[in-house]
């Protein structure tokens, strides 16, 4: 029965060797709108097998703020936002994040989270 001392294990090397991808779709620049509200879009895969895909909340992180993301119609794993920058300001930085739960041996799924890197976009003045 030492199969039962790794038994705790589990879940930790079911999730070694998951990743997840990100990525952008966005251009890196943008011309200056009346609104302040500039469309982001992402593309996300995972290797995680036992991540449940019906769950994903994406939402992309702004100044420590969260703006939800929409799934693109017809195209799979692609999803797009709006995130907001002030009329003084000539950029923003921002970052992607989904929220998911996944499959667990032996109990209810469980909560986690991907993070993308860091990304800029650029408000050029026309």
């Amino acid at each position: 029965m030492i199969w039962k001392k790794f038994l705790p294990l589990l879940p930790v090397l079911l999730l070694a060797g998951c990743t997840s991808t990100f990525t952008r779709v966005t251009p890196l620049q943008q011309p200056r709108n009346s609104n302040n509200l500039y469309p982001v879009e992402v593309i996300f895969t995972s290797t995680q097998q036992a991540l449940r895909w019906d769950s994903l909340k994406p939402c992309v992180l702004v100044n420590g703020d969260l703006y939800p993301l929409r799934p693109v119609p017809i195209v799979q794993n692609r999803w797009e936002g709006f995130v907001p920058v002030p009329p003084t300001a000539n950029g923003v930085t921002y970052r992607f994040k989904f929220d998911y739960l996944y499959n667990n041996v032996g109990t209810e799924p469980m909560p986690s989270s991907a993070f993308s890197p860091q990304y800029n976009l650029k408000i050029v003045d026309q």
